[in-house]
């Protein structure tokens, strides 16, 4: 796998793929620069052996259009910052304009390329418009985790047209070493901790883990489609009575792979979906009529926690309740908590898929865990077996 650490960029011009589609506020300032940062290491990397960088990406869902809103100009401050230096920037990313923009940069310096989706060939995934970008780089550099399953222009289709200079910035190395360190490398035992709130979007990700887990802990949402499969009473709880049989099914093939399952032994219920709702603690197959299951209950919180800190190597993906509401936000931050202790410990914790992410930002968990993925939907799709364009086409010759 060959990353930017492969090659010397003097004199060289990195046409680095990243992912800053960062979130804005009402006045297009970011909001959260985790993305920025995190392509930080490469552009270093280049500029340091020499080099410039000339970095394209897309903000938002402009669809094939230019747009006020979604041009990159207003980002340029907070990459500047972010970088330590002053970063140009020109309103196109193909074309006479765009190329004369990279014919006056010089060595050390970096150049931030307009919106790829202000052009519909980037998501059509054009060769034409590939072959344009392509001739802006020596070098062609992928660090944009959060695109890899997509196979759009900048992101797979170019590699083509640089056979023996493409590769992995570090951001993307790192992402794709920790979902190995899962799959495959990982030290046993591994747990899987997968909440949210349906089965049907964890599925595959489930039937293509369970040859490599020790242990399957299920949570959120989901949970009720396994107890009601079961027998078991589970009042108005969220349930997708056609996944009654997949339920059932996803526990025969655990078994059949020595994978040991835990389903939450009790949990918070209330009387309505609301942070002030009644709430009391029930064995979660016995759940009251009219009432629902929002959270998991101290019996939960103890064994999951007990398997969470006998492990090595844990995966991370989906809350175990409805953390946005402060009363129903107990169990996952427990869990947070064995996982950051486990971690302490010298277990490998990867935590993954937008919601989980949210949560660990938003409770300062981020330090406490191994990694945090970058891509939701990418990590997903490297989590049920599925090979990402992206990736696919630097891997190839």
């Amino acid at each position: 796998m060959k990353t930017v650490n492969d090659f010397n960029f003097n004199g060289k011009k990195a046409l680095i793929r990243v992912d800053f589609n960062v979130p804005q506020d009402d006045n297009l300032k970011v909001t959260d620069n985790t993305r920025i940062v995190s392509a930080k290491d490469t552009i270093d990397k280049v500029l340091k052996d020499g080099g410039s960088a000339i970095l394209m990406t897309h903000l938002g869902r402009p669809k094939g259009e230019a747009s006020e809103k979604f041009s990159l100009k207003f980002i340029v401050d907070e990459v500047s910052n972010v970088l330590g230096c002053s970063v140009k920037f020109v309103d196109e990313c193909v074309g006479d304009k765009a190329e004369k923009a990279v014919s006056e940069l010089k060595s050390g310096e970096v150049l931030l390329l307009e919106n790829l989706r202000f052009h519909k060939e980037e998501e059509q995934g054009d060769v034409n418009f590939a072959k344009q970008l392509a001739k802006l780089g020596d070098i062609y550099v992928n660090d944009a985790f959060g695109t890899a399953h997509r196979a759009h222009a900048s992101t797979a289709v170019i590699a083509q047209f640089f056979p023996n200079n493409k590769c992995f910035g570090l951001l993307m190395a790192k992402e794709l070493e920790a979902i190995q360190k899962v799959l495959k490398t990982g030290e046993k035992p591994v747990t899987a901790i997968l909440g949210g709130s349906k089965v049907s979007s964890k599925i595959t990700i489930i039937e293509n883990i369970l040859p490599v887990v020790d242990n399957l802990i299920i949570g959120g949402g989901m949970t009720y489609t396994f107890v009601k499969a079961n027998g078991g009473n589970i009042g108005i709880s969220i349930c997708e009575d056609d996944k009654l049989d997949l339920a059932l099914e996803i526990l025969r093939k655990a078994a059949e792979n020595n994978v040991k399952v835990y389903i939450p032994e009790d949990s918070v219920v209330a009387d309505n979906f609301s942070n002030d709702a009644n709430r009391k603690v029930v064995d979660t197959k016995e759940i009251p009529d009219g009432w629902e299951g929002l959270d998991i209950g101290p019996k939960t919180i103890k064994t999951f926690s007990e398997v969470i800190l006998n492990s090595k190597t844990i995966l991370w993906n989906g809350p175990l309740g409805v953390f946005e509401m402060p009363n129903f936000a107990v169990g996952t931050k427990a869990i947070g908590d064995a996982i950051g202790e486990a971690t302490k410990g010298g277990a490998f914790s990867l935590v993954g898929g937008g919601d989980s992410v949210a949560f660990v930002k938003q409770n300062n968990y981020t330090n406490k865990v191994s990694y945090v993925s970058t891509g939701g939907g990418a990590m997903l799709e490297s989590l049920e077996g599925k090979e990402l364009p992206g990736v696919a086409a630097i891997l190839e010759n």
